[in-house]
């Protein structure tokens, strides 16, 4: 009897171990809102993810003027490559419809071969903004994730293609996440976009602008489905001379704003 039930207890232990470490937690593909990442080897699957937000006097990449709608598909390529391939529409508050498109690809060079633990890499890829204008964006990327904590990094640096923007762009922000239970976890993330504002008085896209808000992740026993939320404050830092543009969306805020966005992801394969 004792046996019995040593062997019993060895095997429930080992298929918890199991999914927690080859699904659960580990196994989403995007635990974070802004801070994005190459897969882990628990998550080398495809998925197909569905976000939703609204914000008031915010740009992107930090949210959309209004209602912002957003599917994407994340998959594992081999060899530590990742692909990331979005597509978004925005129903602004005026009554006009911006789309948005986005390609990228990641590629983990430190780590990444262990579903915990530490990994680094950079990325490539390209962005048509809802104001239409073509963006080349590469960021360095850092994660470390265990069966407790999730820890991500950013720093995104973006050439946009138009006349009236700046020369480059340069966007950071990381998230930390902490197990409250089972599989539910919750922390911050923060997100500064034009941090070169902090230094330029003709920054050409209206100063430096900082998100940072509450963010809560979850993901139910079992499922192959996985839920994330991020909320705060948008707080103009620094102001310059803003560049007139005919395009509404363009029109840059200087007042303090907020978003709220949210992301469903979906593991198919």
């Amino acid at each position: 009897m004792l046996s019995l039930f040593l062997s019993v207890s060895f095997v429930l232990k080992a298929q918890t171990a199991d999914e927690d470490l080859g699904g659960g937690s580990l196994g989403q593909s995007q635990p974070f809102l802004y801070t994005i990442n190459g897969l882990n080897p628990a998550a080398r699957h495809w998925s197909l993810n569905y976000s939703g937000g609204y914000g008031q006097y915010t740009v992107t990449p930090l949210g959309f003027d209004g209602v912002q709608q957003n599917a994407a598909v994340k998959g594992y390529l081999g060899s530590r490559f990742t692909l990331l391939a979005s597509m978004g529409v925005g129903f602004g508050a005026n009554g006009n419809t911006q789309t948005y498109q986005q390609a990228e690809v990641f590629k983990d060079f430190i780590g990444g071969k262990s579903a915990t633990g530490f990994r680094f890499g950079t990325s490539l890829g390209v962005i048509r903004e809802f104001s239409s204008d073509i963006v080349a964006l590469s960021r360095f990327n850092a994660a470390y994730e265990n069966l407790s904590w999730k820890f991500a990094v950013n720093a995104r640096v973006e050439k946009a293609f138009a006349a009236d923007r700046d020369a480059f762009d340069l966007i950071s922000s990381f998230g930390v996440l902490r197990k409250i239970s089972g599989h539910f976890f919750g922390g911050v993330e923060a997100v500064g976009q034009d941090l070169e504002g902090l230094w330029e008085t003709d920054e050409a896209e209206g100063g430096a602008k900082v998100l940072i808000g509450p963010s809560l992740n979850f993901v139910p026993p079992g499922s192959r489905l996985s839920f994330s939320l991020c909320a705060g404050p948008i707080f103009y830092v620094t102001h310059s001379s803003i560049v007139s543009n005919d395009s509404a969306v363009r029109e840059l805020p200087v007042n303090n704003g907020f978003t709220i966005k949210f992301n469903v992801g979906f593991n198919f394969l």
